[in-house]
């Protein structure tokens, strides 16, 4: 059995603990060589305020770098896009028609007991 020895590898920043920030993944070079490349944490995704579910169509970023991001980037367009989910929006519209319709039926029942 010939055993190979495994190459070593180091830290390529300063910081040489393994915490939570300091994320690295082995890589092959085109070389032959393994090095670390580091990696970053996952972003959490934008939410919809009221469901709190990811919002679809809006890229998963640090809150930084949104502001480096165009506009037509950061929503989507509809009403409160990039703010509601269209499943609220849609809640939202046909909870307003609803009411509406109610405040019409009691108007036109109070008409009705007037005669």
């Amino acid at each position: 059995a010939v055993l190979k020895m495994v190459q070593r590898l180091t830290y390529r920043r300063r910081h040489c603990y393994a915490t939570k920030s300091n994320g690295v993944r082995k890589v092959k070079t085109p070389g032959g060589k393994l090095t670390l490349h580091n990696v970053a944490k996952k972003c959490q995704a934008p939410k919809c305020g009221d469901c709190h579910k990811a919002l679809q169509g809006i890229p998963v970023m640090k809150p930084y770098l949104y502001k480096r991001l165009a506009k037509n980037k950061k929503n989507v367009s509809r009403a409160y896009g990039g703010n509601r989910c269209a499943g609220c929006v849609r809640q939202r519209i046909v909870r307003a028609f609803l009411i509406e319709e109610q405040k019409i039926v009691k108007q036109v029942l109070k008409k009705q007991k007037k005669k």
